[in-house]
């Protein structure tokens, strides 16, 4: 699956891609230099793809689980707020599945949390066919499931 606009993360994008996750709020983004030095130094294992149709507007970062034949796992995906809803997200993620199935890998799994505030995100994987499969209560923290969605890509 080609896609004009998504590309592998370059330097360059990192301060935008620091906006996308503290609008987001997904974790501290001074983390961010520590997540993408394998990529930066050419581990092909962890992926980082952006969204750019002239300017960075959607991250996401997946890598292959360790001891697991032929699965990945999504560790991460952030869309501008003001283009939520506008399907970048869903592109990056077919995007991500595609290229996955292609290589010969199996499954792709995502986790995310159960509170009440990420709703949306669980109905974002739901929407695209994502199987809920598993949840481990209090993961994150006290009162804060994990919740495990899978998706078969061959």
């Amino acid at each position: 699956m080609k896609n004009q606009y998504i590309r592998p993360l370059v330097r360059s994008d990192l301060e935008r891609v620091a906006y996308l996750v503290d609008e987001n709020e997904m974790f501290p983004s001074d983390m961010l230099d520590d997540m993408t030095a394998g990529h930066f130094g050419g581990d092909q294992s962890q992926r980082w793809l952006v969204f750019d149709d002239g300017q960075v507007d959607a991250v996401c970062y997946y890598t292959p689980e360790g001891l697991a034949e032929g699965v990945w796992n999504l560790l991460m995906i952030a869309v501008d707020p003001n283009r939520h809803g506008n399907g970048l997200g869903s592109q990056l993620m077919r995007f991500v599945e595609s290229q996955l199935a292609d290589e010969g890998s199996r499954l792709l799994l995502v986790d995310t949390s159960g509170k009440e505030e990420f709703k949306r995100t669980r109905t974002f994987y739901d929407m695209l066919d994502y199987e809920r499969e598993a949840r481990i209560r209090d993961y994150w923290s006290e009162g804060d499931d994990k919740v495990t969605f899978r998706k078969v890509l061959r």
